[in-house]
């Protein structure tokens, strides 16, 4: 298994790890949006960014909250319409080992 991505700045600066952590909890938890729509919708930016890795741990995330393969699919949808096929490529990439 790989290294956490962020294990570098883990090390270095803890205390900045932990404002990201709760950052992160804040983000993510359940309000207006669901839990698993915040992560479908954070897919869809890491999609678009070229974070394929990210595709798959959020898409992980979001299937443990319920999320379903065809709104995953839809979300990449939407990142195409919004980013370009860039994000396709990313998405496909990302959540090859959970679909395939």
């Amino acid at each position: 298994m790989s290294d956490h991505p962020l294990s570098t700045i883990m090390s270095m600066d803890p205390i900045f790890m932990n404002h990201l952590k709760t950052t992160d909890d804040l983000v993510f938890s359940n309000g207006a949006l669901s839990r698993k729509v915040k992560l479908l919708i954070a897919l869809a930016f890491d999609a678009s960014h070229g974070a394929d890795q990210g595709v798959k741990s959020l898409a992980q995330a979001a299937l443990k909250e319920g999320a379903t393969k065809d709104e995953i699919a839809e979300v990449i949808r939407v990142a195409y319409h919004l980013n370009g096929v860039g994000g396709v490529y990313t998405a496909s990439k990302g959540l090859k080992e959970l679909f395939l």
